[in-house]
């Protein structure tokens, strides 16, 4: 069954509830990693994106764009780009100099690009990471940028100056209330491969799927930043006051970092699509009542695919 915009949204017999995604945001900066093969770009993109799930717990979150085609990287090898974003501009340097640095310098037959050129706001990476090079470091300018050679026992690590940041939007999201938890995860499964590979988009869980969404601050703890979102755990039904209709066993989110509020919108729509199947009773989303993030995704208007 195709969307309305009625009072009742159902999609193949899933209700879309009337609610909306609260986002934030952010600092974004695109990295392109080559490498000799697939098998070491992959390596150092794994581990450039690892505990990066929540600037609540990681300082940053990362996730891989997509796979390049050596026909699409600067250098015309295997690559791949990654997102990664923060809260801030000095934040979002430090975490590239950090985990670049420790993850792609280290690994075998890697270079590191700046995937936004065209990003006025830059933030030096590879002039940071060329004192590791005791002096024995070298550089070149092609095209305007300058690129920095450092030497290491394989060979040569190169590494792009300055990289680009942009603002972007992090915590898109949408929840998937089940009937079980099979049915929960087959669904988040079918929406997080959906939106895999999209570019401008990232999902920055572990496979894209979240099962501790968390409410702001804690009743009991106060200095807790976040804490369980106990109106949509199932097993908390009895004693808090729940979001769940009749019939929802269990819940799973999904959470969308992107370029900008268009691209996560997008990728919303055709994951809740594919969300919706045999199993599911409703769609909702996270939000804190549209007083903490000004990026607001209406899932009846992107179901419908009204503007705004």
């Amino acid at each position: 069954m195709s969307p309305s915009r009625s009072d009742v949204m159902k999609i193949r017999g899933v209700f879309i509830e009337d609610t909306f995604a609260e986002a934030f945001t952010m600092r974004v900066a695109r990295i392109i990693i080559t490498a000799r093969s697939a098998r070491w770009v992959r390596a150092a993109a794994l581990k450039l994106t690892g505990f990066a799930t929540s600037v609540i717990g990681c300082k940053v979150e990362a996730g891989i764009e997509r796979e390049l085609p050596a026909k699409e990287t600067p250098d015309g090898r295997p690559g791949v780009s990654v997102l990664m974003m923060t809260m801030g501009k000095d934040d979002l340097g430090k975490r590239l100099i950090e985990r670049i640095g420790q993850t792609v310098l280290t690994c075998p037959t890697t270079a590191c690009y700046d995937g936004l050129p065209e990003a006025p706001d830059r933030v030096g990476v590879g002039s940071a990471l060329r004192f590791f090079g005791d002096g024995f470091q070298i550089s070149k300018v092609i095209a305007g940028q300058r690129f920095w050679r450092i030497p290491v026992m394989e060979g040569e690590f190169l590494v792009q100056e300055k990289f680009g940041m942009l603002k972007g939007v992090g915590g898109g999201n949408f929840l998937i209330l089940a009937r079980s938890a099979d049915a929960a995860l087959e669904a988040a499964e079918a929406a997080a491969d959906s939106m895999s590979a999209r570019p401008g988009v990232i999902l920055p869980f572990p496979g894209g799927v979240v099962r501790s969404g968390s409410k702001v601050g804690a009743r009991r703890i106060k200095s807790m930043i976040a804490s369980t979102n106990d109106a949509f755990c199932p097993t908390l039904r009895a004693v808090t006051a729940s979001a769940l209709p009749e019939g929802v066993n269990s819940v799973l989110e999904i959470v969308i970092n992107g370029v900008d509020t268009n691209t996560i919108a997008s990728a919303m729509k055709t994951g809740i699509d594919a969300a919706c199947r045999d199993g599911v009773v409703a769609i909702s989303a996270g939000n804190y009542g549209g007083k903490l993030g000004p990026h607001h995704f209406y899932l009846r208007k992107i179901m419908s695919g009204a503007s705004g």
